[in-house]
């Protein structure tokens, strides 16, 4: 550790400018991460002053909060900004919770990369598309070292983008544990998914699922997430036609201060994705003792271990037998409730914090 030890003040910049208030995955990533880096001594770019660190404020219009304009905005500044900020401050290395870096200057940088989902699901006129095939290849190219969230993403990085395993480290994500814990309330008569609804999401499936389970009127199935003009009125046709609009509830954004109380409130949270970079809601709900069902591709099985019923995601008939599984048998609903409880206690953001802190020290 004598290099988080021996590491000097504005040596690392941290660059924090896509944290905003309405948490997303990658705000939510950022704002967890940074106070275990504490050790390295950072300088922040940040929109917000953060009393026990250094802090060098940047522009707060950089954000998702302001749609692809803040996100254009972002990528310009970032391009020429950063690499004035840096040699302002005399720095070694920048960090940056997303892969965007300056291209072509003699900053130095480790970038964090989430999931190559807008290429493995290209959606038409997607911004996000030539952002992960023109601009993404070059931050990991250029990059000292990459860190990503998962076996499965590091993997993506390999075979999409050719870069060397030796530049990857898999260092998995976290949860609020003050926030996501059992609450011992009454289990209601609800299965739950958290998400949003794009079509990878395979949201579509899990409503199919749900109308096959014999005694479907027995239970209901609460869709959190925002809702989305692209996907929504498509996703409650569906729901329409096979005929369970009373039994299927749409609750679009839920506050965060309420989902654990909803997690915990649930028979089993049914998260069938296709494909994820991690995939948050299923340590979520097992921190809370709440059944997981949910993918065996992608990196869910490194998340879940073998504390979920893992389901083949396109076939629905699996889903619905875990749904059936869950609703009849009492001690698999205890016995994935323990299991989750103590996978999630392997997960923590000090954890997450460390390993990220002795990746940085090595390039500083």
């Amino acid at each position: 550790m004598n290099n988080l030890d021996n590491a000097l003040p504005e040596k690392l910049i941290i660059n924090l400018s896509i944290i905003f208030s309405q948490s997303t995955g990658i705000s939510n990533y950022a704002q967890n991460l940074f106070p275990y880096l504490k050790i390295l001594k950072p300088t922040l770019l940040t929109s917000k002053k953060y009393p026990e660190f250094n802090c060098y404020i940047v522009p707060d219009n950089l954000t998702p909060a302001q749609g692809t304009k803040g996100h254009f905005r972002r990528l310009i500044w970032t391009q020429f900004q950063i690499p004035q900020i840096y040699q302002q401050l005399k720095s070694q290395l920048l960090f940056s919770p997303v892969p965007e870096a300056p291209l072509y200057t003699n900053c130095r940088f480790v970038v964090m990369f989430h999931d190559l989902i807008p290429l493995r699901f290209p959606r038409r006129f997607s911004p996000l598309i030539p952002y992960h095939r023109y601009y993404t290849p070059q931050v990991l190219k250029q990059a000292q070292h990459i860190i990503c969230n998962s076996q499965a993403t590091a993997k993506d990085i390999i075979d999409f983008y050719q870069i060397p395993s030796s530049k990857i480290t898999p260092i998995l994500l976290a949860y609020d544990r003050t926030h996501f814990r059992p609450l011992n309330l009454p289990t209601r008569n609800y299965f739950l998914y958290i998400g949003r609804q794009d079509t990878y999401k395979n949201v579509h499936r899990l409503i199919s699922a749900f109308a096959g389970l014999p005694n479907s009127k027995d239970y209901e199935l609460w869709l959190v997430g925002p809702s989305d003009r692209r996907y929504t009125p498509t996703l409650q046709a569906q729901v329409a036609e096979l005929g369970i609009t009373e039994r299927v509830k749409f609750l679009d954004y839920v506050a965060y201060s309420e989902l654990p109380t909803i997690i915990n409130g649930a028979i089993a949270l049914v998260f069938p994705s296709l494909w994820e970079g991690f995939g948050l809601p299923v340590l979520e709900a097992m921190a809370c003792g709440t059944p997981v069902i949910t993918s065996n591709i992608s990196s869910l099985p490194e998340v879940a271990g073998d504390a979920a019923i893992l389901i083949n995601p396109y076939n629905t008939e699996e889903i619905t037998a875990a749904m059936q599984a869950l609703v009849n048998d009492s001690s698999l609903r205890s016995h994935l409730s323990l299991q989750g409880i103590a996978r999630a206690n392997q997960f923590s953001w000090e954890k997450t914090g460390q390993a990220t802190a002795e990746v940085l020290s090595r390039y500083l």
